[in-house]
């Protein structure tokens, strides 16, 4: 299988002074010189050419040796710089950008402003190298991966390798290391037991790792188990949907907990926010975070008044329309783009802002999330019967957001990652900040019938897939702590862009866009339960964060749900395909979030009930003491998501015609009958908290129509007392209980 990559492999035992490397002895006949023995077990999966299971057992059989590591090494002869390289989380395309900076979000230089030629440039994180003559050492733990996996596609060789590996052994997490020769002709890794790193990276920097290579006496031995696939590929794409497919294959895939219904989550969600609404000098609104300032999108500023509209109360209907008011009143600019914030006091809040270069900037993806949410609020005051509250300057403020963009598009070819709103020039180009724009000018153009928009959107799209997707296998730039980086909220959002187009164009060439650009989603979720130390908040929960969708490539943790996103764009396009992979990945979501959630006797925020903060941390990149903590605070943003995904995710989705459902609620599910006539099920509440679950069925044919933004509500909620069983009957529509 190797050679087909023009590689071999290699067994190691090595010695450490610290983390100073003291010696290497490679295994011959399976033996060294000493006490060392390997038992070498390499076996075919179900008899296919493409994958096999290697189990190497190392194991001191008498003596003891001090500081010593055992490894599997990969060597890679014939190799090119051309190659795609993916480590889950943690490397896209190698990360082989310019780098700035050297700590949390850079500054950017002079030369990145009002530069159409501007290079992705990302914050100092672990790469290889692009410079010429210049090697690469890349020193990783499985903590810093959201599947401890090495990737890479061959464009020569139309080949792709997936490495998948576990997360540790007895002595702690296991070491991925990657070399590059000076003349990137010759590409290296090696899978340790632990890993024993000189330097572990932080957030856009690097500590020392203090690892500490293990003592072994007579009798320890350690296992690396690995599973290697070797198969052919024609494009980044298809190395990227081959992962999504196998990335859980040899993880210990214990399901989910049923911890909190969603309805309850929602409920205790919508009582936060509502206590957050404040009457501040610059305007009314609930307040996006901890303070009084105002942040618009991105970490909920009007998103969170999405779920408090969709509870169809008068006094917090009223309240999301005075936010609406004030935020199209005090924040748009003159050209449509609206500023990225204000403080409480009226004070325009800058982004990204550069002494020589003095006029106010805003996030484009800021700008995009105020596009798409404007839009998806009209659309909840109308089917929500409330189309008379709609005021007419939120429509106009709509229609100028969108010319802008259209405008910005037609002008440059692309949307750029920072705008000023004042004149609608870009100031900072290049990244994928407009990911979630396509969705935005989709909704916006069937709302206003402007078919000029949905072409726009369409060509936006066109450009982000194959620029991003499939030229360099990742999506960045859109959050406001990071440079370019690669990052997943930028992933999601474009995936959220691929179906808005597949629901108002129908053509299945989106689809199959947005089955890959789930794979790149995929590739930042968590694909196992990690094990976190014992005496951490997490181990002591002993929470299974399978689902926790990691931030960037700079910001090295782990959160709780989509920032900021239901991610029922995942479950539309289950319906769509019928594939349980995207299912699977938006339940796993939304589990791992609730395990993050601070309830009684489940205490991660240390706040408010019902509350969460963004850090589910399996790296060191914050210290080792900080794997497996929270931070006693809470992010309204995790909060928004939470609310969003009980509210847009049905908590059972049922295909009459095939008597089949699929359960995203904490509930469990028996059918007790199917036949032409019903489908009868027992739900079953296995919580503490009464629940009253969303429940959706339709016909496989139903499913291959697109799901509008506002289906949720017309699916009838099910009461279960805590504890408690109900049947419910289904037959086509009618469902009863």
């Amino acid at each position: 299988m190797l050679k087909q990559v023009s590689g071999s492999i290699t067994f190691l035992q090595r010695q450490y002074n610290g983390t100073n490397l003291v010696s290497e002895n490679v295994f011959r006949s399976k033996e060294l010189p000493g006490a060392w023995q390997l038992a070498l077990k390499v076996n075919p999966v179900k008899e296919s050419s493409d994958v096999v299971d290697v189990n190497a057992t190392f194991r001191l059989t008498a003596g003891q040796v001090a500081s010593a590591t055992v490894a599997v090494k990969f060597d890679f002869s014939n190799w090119s710089a051309a190659n795609y390289v993916l480590v889950p989380a943690s490397l896209y395309n190698g990360n082989r950008y310019r780098s700035i900076g050297y700590g949390y979000n850079p500054e950017y230089p002079h030369d990145m402003y009002y530069n159409p030629q501007v290079p992705l440039t990302i914050s100092n994180n672990p790469r290889l190298s692009i410079e010429n003559d210049k090697a690469s050492l890349v020193e990783l733990q499985t903590g810093n991966m959201a599947t401890p996996a090495v990737c890479f596609f061959s464009p020569a060789e139309q080949t792709g390798f997936i490495l998948l590996t576990e997360q540790q052994t007895k002595w702690g997490n296991n070491g991925i290391t990657i070399t590059e020769d000076t003349h990137k002709d010759n590409f290296s890794f090696d899978i340790s037991a632990p890993a024993i790193r000189k330097l572990a990276t932080g957030f856009g920097d690097f500590h020392l790792s203090g690892d500490k290579a293990p003592d072994w006496k007579a009798g320890d031995e350690v296992s690396l188990r690995l599973r290697l696939y070797v198969f052919k590929a024609a494009d980044i794409p298809a190395l990227l949907t081959k992962f999504f497919k196998i990335r859980k294959d040899i993880s210990d895939n214990s399901a989910p907990r049923n911890l909190v219904p969603m309805s309850r989550l929602l409920e205790l969600g919508t009582g936060i926010c509502s206590s957050n609404f404040t009457q501040q000098q610059a305007g009314n609104y609930y307040k996006p975070e901890n303070n009084n300032d105002f942040q618009l999108g991105w970490v909920s500023g009007m998103i969170n008044t999405y779920p408090m509209l969709s509870l169809n109360d008068e006094k917090e209907r009223k309240r999301v329309s005075e936010e609406l008011d004030f935020v199209v009143r005090r924040l748009q600019g003159k050209s449509g783009y609206f500023y990225g914030g204000i403080k409480s006091n009226g004070e325009i809040i800058g982004e990204k802002m550069s002494h020589d270069f003095p006029e106010i900037q805003a996030m484009v993806r800021k700008n995009a999330d105020v596009l798409f949410w404007l839009m998806k609020h009209l659309l909840l005051f109308k089917e929500s019967g409330h189309a008379a509250m709609i005021n007419k300057d939120w429509e106009e403020a709509a229609k100028g957001l969108a010319t802008a963009f259209v405008k910005t598009w037609q002008k440059n070819g692309q949307f750029g990652q920072y705008i000023a709103p004042e004149t609608g020039e870009i100031a900072v180009f290049n990244s994928t900040a407009g990911a979630i724009a396509p969705a935005g000018l989709a909704l916006a153009a069937n709302y206003f019938n402007r078919a000029d928009w949905l072409k726009t959107a369409a060509a936006a799209a066109d450009y982000y897939y194959k620029r991003d997707v499939a030229g360099q296998g990742l999506t960045g730039g859109d959050c406001g702590d990071i440079s370019q980086d690669a990052n997943s909220e930028s992933a999601f959002g474009f995936l959220e862009s691929l179906m808005a187009l597949y629901n108002y164009t129908g053509d299945h060439k989106w689809l199959s866009m947005a089955e890959v650009q789930a794979a790149l989603c995929a590739t930042w979720t968590l694909s196992y339960a990690p094990v976190f130390p014992p005496s951490s908040t997490i181990g002591k929960l002993q929470s299974n964060m399978t689902g926790a969708v990691w931030a960037s490539i700079q910001n090295k943790h782990a959160a709780p749900g989509i920032c900021t996103s239901s991610g029922d764009y995942l479950f539309k396009l289950f319906r769509a395909t019928g594939k349980s992979l995207y299912a699977d990945l938006i339940r796993d979501i939304q589990h791992a979030h609730t395990e993050a959630v601070n309830m009684p006797g489940h205490i991660t925020s240390n706040y408010l009930v019902g509350s969460s903060m963004e850090r589910i941390q399996p790296s060191d990149a914050e210290g080792k003491e900080s794997i497996g903590n929270f931070i006693h605070t809470r992010n309204s943003w995790t909060e928004t998501n939470g609310m969003l995904m009980a509210l847009e995710l049905p908590g059972i989705y049922v295909i009459s015609d095939k008597a089949k459902c699929y359960v995203f609620d904490h509930v469990k599910v028996t059918i007790i009958k199917k036949d032409n006539r019903e489908l009868v099920m027992e739900l079953h509440n296995p919580t503490a908290y009464d629940a009253s679950v969303a429940v959706m069925s339709e016909t496989t044919l139903e499913a291959k129509h697109p799901l509008g933004y506002t289906a949720f509500l017309r699916w009838p909620k099910v009461p279960v007392k805590a504890g408690g069983k109900i049947r419910v009957h289904i037959s086509g529509k009618d469902i009863k209980w």
